[in-house]
């Protein structure tokens, strides 16, 4: 370009012009109508302000060609539905208090954006008119307003989106991600509304329809709708208030977990919103109980003062500002962790599911070999697996022969590490002298049993172990039941397979434990105790470490000097570009202060939160549990099995390990029943 071009353009970009108001919808448009599924969000809201109880989407090509949202609200009257498509009209806001939005919609820019973009019809019927009144807007251009026929409610269609800014069009994905989108949109608004009714159709995607909930469970009713059955049977209920901020709404179990963060719902004052302080403080709810990688299953209705929290920081309404985020974040860390918490030793009942699904021969449903359909009915032997479910195996057990040289052993008593010598000596004794033995302690490992072979080795991997009982006539179908242990919730010890997975029977089936993964989780849970009773050791630095910083990120570090000295890192400003670190947790040993003093400083300046100490100190913690827990290939007696069953039953979370696996699956008798097709009687 040449200079006399650049002098020319830069005379040009002097002269302030009025934009028109066609040009000026088109800038509105593009900061509120993204995709098609901005659309459906915007017309969806305008139909729930109006008290629907019925709202029908249907779509064409994506929402490219046709969006027609219908109701039955409340409608709009001849003059309503004149001032509805000018800019800046709306009904939901008072002048006078701008921060008092009390409705999804306020701005009153929705539907003058469209209509400069596409071609938008409105019918509308109110209840005070003998008859509908219709309206269209043609890129901007507004018609004039005639008669029609409709009942009560509001019809509103938009044809050829994007016809007048065609450049829009090329960012759009295909048809089939474009109504993923408007999907999404319509759960959001499904699960914040129970009682509303929403149809959505079209030729080119599959009908989705959530028929209307009433009754105090409402929410737990859709929620099932949406997320389907599995999150209902395996979701704890949330109900927790501070200072005039209520949560409610239902968190997934730990073991019912998913590989990305679709499955998250967070509704604020009825609005859903993707706020990063909230994401963070779910992540932090379930930090010691998911792997990388993982995210739980939630769903969040936050209620606050409307003045406590900005829902206008941006034009789709997507974010939210609150006044404390911090009070709002402790509220849902604290409410996720204690619901947990009173969980116990639930796991997900998905697990005996998907169990059943791999048992059944070459995938057959349980109905099908009932009525003698299948491989089993006809003497077909082939088992398959590909239904099994697939977990972050950061522990999964390893071979026998690795697991049992190891000689160290967690003492979550005195909460330290000592070597604990293997020498045989008591593998030696009488199997009758062992049982007269009165001081062993149930949950610590022992000396392998005298019937396990030395240098067990992978040909004996693939057998079922004999059952380790204290005599030899302990053996699975004779040792007497205890009827007080069959009644608890996780059953009576019978046997011990692989010598990893504990059998165990209930009043109503029975159930298979994962020795090294729940008591994993029981070290665990008592070295958490531990440290939350008496503190988290520190050891000082002979010479304070200086990390060099950004002066914003110092800043942050020493507002979050408090937080940080009760994890045990102590650290003061030094000068107006480093930091120096006096102390650090014990447990942490020699980390890399550079790095993880510059993770902090990230961590502050995206979440407001200083995580990643916590999350280190867990990590750290869950891998000595891991190295001091009964260890896989090492046989248990049936005293020392059923102590582990007792005490997952009274202990919290055990239900997962630190990674999110179940420790345990349940099957029922029905269900091993149908498998065998013994449903005849």
């Amino acid at each position: 370009m040449s200079q006399s071009s650049h002098s020319n353009q830069a005379e040009a970009s002097t002269i302030i012009r009025q934009l028109d108001d066609a040009t000026i919808n088109k800038i509105a448009a593009g900061e509120v109508v993204e995709r098609p599924a901005s659309v459906v969000k915007e017309l969806v809201e305008n139909a729930i302000d109006a008290g629907a109880k019925r709202i029908e989407v249907i779509t064409a090509g994506g929402g490219k060609n046709l969006i027609r949202v219908s109701d039955d609200g409340c409608g709009m009257s001849h003059d309503d539905l004149a001032l509805a498509v000018q800019r800046h009209c709306t009904s939901k806001l008072d002048p006078d208090d701008l921060m008092d939005i009390r409705h999804l919609g306020f701005r009153g820019e929705a539907l003058p954006s469209i209509g400069s973009i596409a071609k938008l019809t409105i019918t509308t019927r109110h209840e005070d008119e003998p008859h509908a009144w219709q309206i269209a807007v043609e890129g901007g251009m507004t018609g004039e307003t005639k008669p029609a026929a409709l009942n009560i409610g509001t019809r509103m269609e938009v044809e050829g989106l994007f016809f007048s800014t065609p450049a829009r069009l090329k960012f759009l994905k295909s048809d089939r991600a474009e109504n993923a989108a408007i999907s999404d949109v319509i759960k959001r608004m499904a699960l914040a509304h129970p009682s509303v009714r929403f149809v959505v159709t079209g030729e080119d995607r599959s009908r989705l329809d959530y028929a209307a909930c009433t009754g105090s469970d409402a929410h737990l009713m859709r929620m099932g709708q949406v997320m389907g059955k599995a999150f209902r049977e395996n979701a704890v209920e949330l109900d927790a208030i501070r200072d005039a901020v209520r949560l409610t709404g239902f968190a997934g179990l730990p073991t019912l977990n998913r590989a990305n963060s679709l499955q998250q719902f967070v509704f604020v004052n009825g609005r859903p919103v993707k706020d990063k302080t909230i994401m963070g403080a779910i992540r932090g709810a379930y930090v010691d109980f998911l792997a990388g990688g993982r995210y739980p299953c939630v769903v969040l209705f936050i209620d606050l003062d409307p003045h406590e929290v900005d829902v206008n920081v941006h034009p789709t309404k997507a974010d939210v500002r609150f006044r404390d985020p911090q009070h709002v974040r402790g509220l849902v860390v604290g409410a996720i962790r204690r619901a947990l918490g009173e969980a116990g030793h639930r796991a997900t009942s998905t697990g005996g599911d998907h169990t059943l699904a791999a048992l059944r021969p070459d995938g057959m449903r349980a109905t099908d070999i009932a009525r003698g359909i299948g491989p089993a009915a006809t003497g077909g032997a082939g088992l398959s697996a590909s239904h099994a479910p697939s977990y972050p195996s950061a522990h999964s057990p390893a071979h026998p022969s690795s697991q049992a040289s190891s000689n160290l052993d967690w003492d979550w008593r005195s909460s330290v590490y000592h070597p604990q010598s293997d020498t045989g000596d008591h593998a030696a004794e009488p199997v009758e002298a062992r049982e007269q033995a009165s001081s062993f302690d149930p949950l610590q490992p022992s000396a392998p049993h005298p019937s396990t072979p030395q240098g067990y080795g992978g040909e004996q991997q693939g057998r079922m172990a004999d059952v380790s009982m204290p005599s030899a006539a302990g053996r699975a179908g004779q040792m007497p039941l205890d009827p007080e242990k069959v009644s608890r919730p996780l059953g009576a010890a019978r046997a011990q397979i692989h010598e990893n997975y504990i059998i165990a029977q209930t009043e109503d089936g029975l159930v298979i434990v994962d020795q090294h993964a729940a008591h994993e989780r029981l070290v665990y849970e008592r070295l958490k105790a531990a440290i939350a009773e008496k503190g988290i050791a520190r050891q000082g630095l002979l010479i304070p470490h200086i990390v060099e910083l950004e002066e914003d990120d110092v800043a942050r570090l020493e507002d979050a000097k408090e937080e940080l000295q009760a994890l045990g890192l102590s650290l003061d400003a030094f000068g107006p570009g480093a930091v120096a670190v006096r102390e650090t947790p014990a447990i942490l040993g020699k980390p890399n202060l550079d790095q993880l003093v510059r993770d902090l400083a990230d961590d502050l300046a995206e979440w407001d939160k200083a995580s990643r100490v916590e999350e280190k100190i867990h990590h750290v913690a869950a891998t000595m549990a891991c190295h001091g827990s009964v260890r896989s290939g090492r046989r248990m007696r049936a005293e020392e099995m059923d102590a582990l069953l007792r005490d997952m039953e009274a202990t919290p979370h055990s239900g997962q390990c630190n990674h999110g696996r179940p420790t345990y699956v349940e099957l029922k008798l029905s269900d091993i029943e149908r498998l065998f097709g013994r449903t005849g009687g």
